[in-house]
């Protein structure tokens, strides 16, 4: 594994967090728009990585100074890329909907394995933000990472009814079929 620098893709950064947090026993999971670069090969890029995690500052801190990063608060930052990790306050959720830990995708990489959002939760997760908050952009994402990956569309529309959602996903699925 080389070390981190200006030239670290956002998946070879995320896969070096996310191993050594695995392998300090942490549970961490990536999510937000990192896990849309990832999954659109950088259609989309994301200048940050979101790792939701019950586990305390201090612990991940010390995983994270480990790999080179200085603390900012929830934020870490490596004098040599510009990207910068977050761990937002959890419980893992998109929209109302609790994610149990088990439930996220891996993907393992050359660099170690990255837990995050699988492609439909990501999609649930670019959603939620459309519907709540009318984000045009993530509408967007969500549409960029359907159109490169396979989603599981009934459980993306039982997730949406269940969040009152079932017309505003329409017009994700309209735009979808163009």
């Amino acid at each position: 594994m080389s070390q981190i620098n200006a030239k670290t893709s956002i998946e070879e950064l995320a896969a070096r967090v996310s191993q050594a947090l695995i392998d300090a026993e942490i549970n961490a999971v990536l999510s937000g728009g990192a896990v849309v670069s990832i999954y659109t090969r950088n259609d989309y890029e994301s200048g940050d990585l979101d790792f939701i995690s019950g586990a305390s500052l201090d612990r991940i801190a010390t995983v994270m100074e480990g790999l080179g990063f200085t603390r900012q608060g929830r934020s870490f930052k490596h004098a040599k890329t510009p990207l910068f990790v977050e761990f937002p306050a959890g419980p893992l959720a998109i929209g109302d909907e609790l994610i149990k830990a088990d439930d996220v995708g891996e993907k393992k990489t050359a660099d170690g394995s990255i837990r995050l959002l699988t492609p439909t939760q990501c999609v649930m997760d670019r959603l939620s933000a459309y519907f709540h908050w009318k984000d045009q952009q993530s509408l967007d994402q969500a549409l960029m990472v359907a159109r490169k990956q396979k989603i599981q569309l009934p459980k993306l529309k039982a997730w949406a009814k269940a969040e009152g959602m079932s017309e505003k996903l329409e017009n994700f699925l309209k735009e979808l079929k163009k």
